[in-house]
């Protein structure tokens, strides 16, 4: 059944990216338990493995420290001080490596599914955790029942691996009685250790099923209605009739911009009327002409105004002009296979400048060829 709201909406949308920050600035991430309990059981086995022989040698030392005292030093408060101290400093040896590698675990576990987060406000106190009837509720919600699922499913799990690895290990286990004590100590640890790590590993399992679905909870959780995104698009970008109206302050900035392009460029391409596209070309700098402005109707009308302003040759070409404001855009070179059609009305502008700074007779217009569907 679909998660709803409070006033009856399904929350059918993913989170939002601002949900998400929202979320786990109050520390709402994703945790697993059962990764956490089966990374430290998983890796106390591995440093008792491995540190084990270390820390048996320094717990010798400790005890053989703290039992071994001369009559002297059983009287003496100074001597029982120092035996003290240097006991306590040897099994703090010991045992130090251990307890380091079991805090580190202990601390990077959480952020491997749920990142860092620390939040006050999950610290505040709230009424409701210790409100009884909220937790008979709890107890008996979906969530109790999977944690039951859970508790029941490690139970089940680590009780058969413990029973089948003890089985095999049984000979082994019994022929410590017939060692020497030096040798049954070593060999029993070694056992001891080695069935913590099998039964701790068990566990994996039952992380490996926890990770995802706590994953998939937190999302679910997180989830949004219709409404809520709406209204969330609302806070972050405004309302619409505010985002119309920047909108159109940007597209009024935008022509404003262009239009003091105009008195730069070389030709302006019309319709007559309905287009006008402003091409300008430096063949020292340029590859190809570029788009300094272009429009239709109004817009049009503006850009022919100010090229008459300021001198800017105006040249008719329909179908030309058409094709410049289909395939163009602004401040951006013309399209390959406009170049031949384009050349011909630059060079004709270039000849007429030509022909009036000389005062001679000007060129006749062109007629730019424009290649057909198959030719581009």
């Amino acid at each position: 059944m679909a998660n709803e709201s409070e006033n009856g909406q399904e929350k059918t949308e993913q989170p939002t990216p601002k949900k998400l920050r929202d979320a786990k600035k109050k520390g709402q991430v994703p945790r697993s338990k059962e990764l956490n309990s089966m990374t430290v059981t998983v890796f106390g086995a591995l440093g008792l493995l491995f540190m084990g022989a270390y820390m048996i040698d320094h717990i010798s030392r400790f005890m053989h420290a703290g039992f071994s005292l001369s009559r002297a030093e059983v009287f003496s408060a100074q001597a029982i001080f120092d035996k003290f101290g240097a006991a306590l400093a040897e099994a703090l040896a010991g045992i130090a490596p251990f307890l380091v590698l079991m805090i580190v675990v202990a601390i990077f576990t959480p952020l491997m599914i749920g990142g860092w987060a620390f939040s006050l406000e999950a610290l505040a106190f709230k009424p409701d955790r210790i409100n009884p009837v909220n937790g008979f509720k709890r107890m008996f919600s979906a969530k109790g029942l999977m944690e039951l699922i859970k508790a029941m499913a490690k139970f089940v799990v680590v009780s058969v691996v413990a029973i089948v690895f003890l089985w095999g290990k049984a000979d082994e286990f019994l022929g410590l009685g017939a060692q020497s004590l030096a040798l049954a100590l070593e060999h029993g640890a070694w056992l001891l250790g080695l069935s913590f790590l099998v039964v701790a590993s068990a566990l994996i399992l039952i992380a490996a099923i926890d990770v995802p679905f706590q994953l998939w909870d937190h999302a679910q959780k997180l989830k949004m209605t219709l409404q809520e995104v709406r209204d969330e698009l609302k806070d972050t970008e405004g309302k619409p009739e505010v985002r119309s109206k920047v909108r159109q302050l940007q597209q009024e900035m935008a022509q404003r911009r262009m239009m003091e392009a105009v008195p730069d460029a070389d030709v302006i391409i019309t319709n007559p009327t309905h287009y006008a596209v402003a091409l300008k070309y430096d063949h020292a700098t340029m590859a190809a002409p570029l788009v300094v402005a272009m429009g239709r109707d109004l817009i049009a009308l503006k850009i022919r105004e100010i090229g008459a302003a300021n001198a800017i040759e105006i040249f008719e070409a329909p179908p030309l002009a058409r094709a410049l404001y289909a395939t163009c855009k602004l401040d951006r070179e013309i399209p390959s296979h406009l170049y031949f059609a384009v050349a011909q009305v630059l060079a004709f502008v270039f000849q007429l400048r030509i022909a009036r700074d000389e005062g001679v007779e000007p060129p006749a217009p062109p007629d730019p060829y424009l290649p057909t569907d198959e030719e581009v």
